[in-house]
């Protein structure tokens, strides 16, 4: 599918909806942590421009979200710097920008692709909530003491009684304003915006005593400063710039899953952090706080219709002019509406993963417990533990389901040389030559368990046996190459001839590495030919070499007779 590269009408809207939501989220973030609250502001300006032009999932937005807000906070205290120092923040920005693009460019995001949907769906629903959580004061008026996600949620809930009653009037306009607007198809990508201008002129035009944005801090005319580095403070930081861009990764990495391409082309994870990365080098020198793919930024441009990566760039764009002719007039914007949407974005967010929640829960128990756990730490945990907890949890996920999935069968072969497929037995038939098909990876937990699985042949006389490994086995595997070595040992002792067949070139090296090929000798056959060939030519060597054994022991042919078990089949 062709990517759109030029900008739509859609980008244009959404990235004005982006660029002016970025004024009151940006200073309410900075705010929280303790810096002055115009850095939000430039937080979602070059950051947002520069990430938006570099990185592969088209839709991101790089800009400062709370928990980054929070972190840098703490980081810089610890180090010894203040907060309010521009250049050891200019230093901090710089940092993790340095950090990113260096885990970036070793592949490091791949670590993405080991986390599965059962992770990513649980990770996303509880960034959804945080989003909820983060945004409790905005909406109600009531500020909860509990740090903690759900803490905050519950204590809000329980202390109804402490609402603010303007405050909650003007959410719930905002939240209905938006819903009635996006009843109407025509309107459905322009209800973010329309909400908040609705809202806001009926707020200042009736006079409603709520907090506005101008009651954080004023907002002034003016270009994103330029800042210059303090160099002395890069050594204090660097660790903790390292701890940023890891939270960055963890926040970012659920965006690609809620919030994909929509030219269906694929993400990018280490190209994602690659364009964090320079999103922040390029913010450090103009007045940026440490930024990230921010997952509440973005469902407001997919909320607002962005279509390309032009979305992030007019966002940046258009904030940068509102500030320069409309500054002190997004002063007006109440609090509450940017509560009441960022309510209606985590809804959506979570309203967007229901197919995935249901498929979870429907294809298994593991992926359940998986998405479930996952979810918990997310709300409980900081964000980088969550996420490399849910890669760990994927990882255990693949190493259970891989060593249940493997199984051993028998192909039988029939009149009109084809090959049906039935349960393999569980002795090793005389008088015949069996094929067995090994249907699994090599991995070690799963030959532990198929071990068993082979038929028993202490009983068995004058047999044969074909092992196809054709599409199986690609792990290299020590412990399948013993477990192979003690099968051999048991069909040799019992004069079981034994070719295998469907050996690809880099399994055959493995062979002959691990000794196998040397028990072995003239008795492995490639993968080269075609399926059903290379087995009938396996198939006749083995039963072959089966007939020569038996003349020598009996000094004749055996007949149908000397055969128990399965009626034999001509060879096919």
């Amino acid at each position: 599918m062709t990517r759109p590269t030029r900008p739509t009408p859609r980008d244009v809207v959404s990235g004005f909806v982006t660029g002016l939501f970025s004024i009151p989220e940006g200073m309410a973030y900075a705010t929280v942590g303790g810096f002055a609250a115009p850095m939000g502001l430039w937080s979602g300006a070059v950051p947002t421009v520069i990430g938006s032009i570099f990185a592969r999932s088209v839709l991101m937005v790089t800009t400062l979200t709370s928990a980054i807000a929070l972190s840098a906070s703490s980081i810089l205290t610890d180090a010894g710097l203040d907060p309010g120092d521009l250049g050891a923040v200019a230093a901090l920005t710089l940092v993790v920008g340095l950090w990113m693009v260096l885990l970036g460019v070793l592949r490091l995001g791949s670590v993405m692709s080991f986390v599965s949907t059962a992770v990513m769906t649980g990770f996303t629903a509880g960034i959804a909530v945080q989003i909820v959580a983060g945004v409790v004061e905005d909406a109600t008026g009531y500020a909860p003491q509990s740090h903690n996600t759900v803490g905050k949620l519950v204590e809000a809930v329980a202390h109804v009684g402490a609402w603010d009653g303007p405050t909650v009037a003007v959410t719930g306009a905002t939240v209905a304003v938006w819903a009635g607007l996006s009843l109407v198809p025509r309107l459905r990508k322009t209800a973010t915006l329309a909400s908040l201008v609705v809202v806001t002129v009926v707020v200042a035009v009736a006079g409603v005593g709520v907090e506005k944005v101008s009651d954080i801090a004023a907002i002034h005319r003016s270009l994103p400063p330029l800042t210059l580095p303090d160099v002395g403070a890069l050594p204090d930081l660097a660790w903790g710039g390292l701890a940023i861009a890891l939270i960055a990764l963890a926040q970012a990495a659920g965006i690609s899953a809620a919030v994909p391409n929509p030219d269906g082309s694929r993400a990018d994870a280490s190209k994602d952090f690659t364009a964090q990365g320079l999103a922040n080098v390029a913010g450090g020198f103009f007045g940026a706080l440490p930024t990230g793919g921010s997952l509440s930024r973005t469902g407001v441009a997919t909320s607002g219709g962005a279509r390309t990566r032009w979305a992030g760039i007019f966002a940046g764009a258009w904030l940068i002019l509102l500030v320069l002719v409309l500054g002190p007039l997004a002063g007006a914007i109440p609090m509450a509406v940017i509560g009441g949407l960022l309510l209606v974005i985590g809804g959506e967010l979570v309203a967007g993963r229901r197919r995935d929640i249901r498929l979870v829960i429907r294809t298994s128990w593991l992926s359940a417990a998986a998405m479930i756990i996952t979810f918990a730490a997310t709300t409980q945990l900081p964000l980088q533990r969550a996420i490399f907890l849910g890669a760990g949890l994927s990882m255990v996920l693949f190493a259970v389901q891989a060593a249940l999935r493997g199984r051993v069968l028998e192909l039988v072969a029939q009149d009109d040389g084809d090959f049906t497929i039935a349960d393999a037995p569980t002795v090793l038939p005389s008088g015949r030559t069996t094929v067995l098909h090994y249907a699994g990876s090599g991995f070690f937990a799963e030959v532990n368990r198929l071990e068993e699985q082979w038929p028993d042949a202490a009983g068995t006389h004058d047999a044969a046996l074909v092992i196809s490994l054709r599409g199986s086995a690609g792990v290299p595997s020590t412990t399948f190459l013993k477990s192979l070595d003690r099968l051999l040992d048991r069909w040799h002792h019992q004069g079981v001839q034994v070719v295998i067949c469907g050996v690809p070139d880099e399994e055959r090296r493995r062979f002959d590495r691990g000794g196998v090929s040397e028990r072995l000798r003239d008795s492995v056959i490639g993968d080269q030919g075609g399926v059903l060939a290379t087995v009938r030519e396996a198939y006749d060597l083995a039963e072959g070499r089966r007939r020569a054994a038996s003349a020598t022991t009996h000094r004749g042919p055996a007949g149908p007779t000397d055969r128990p078990g399965r009626p034999e089949k001509e060879s096919p």
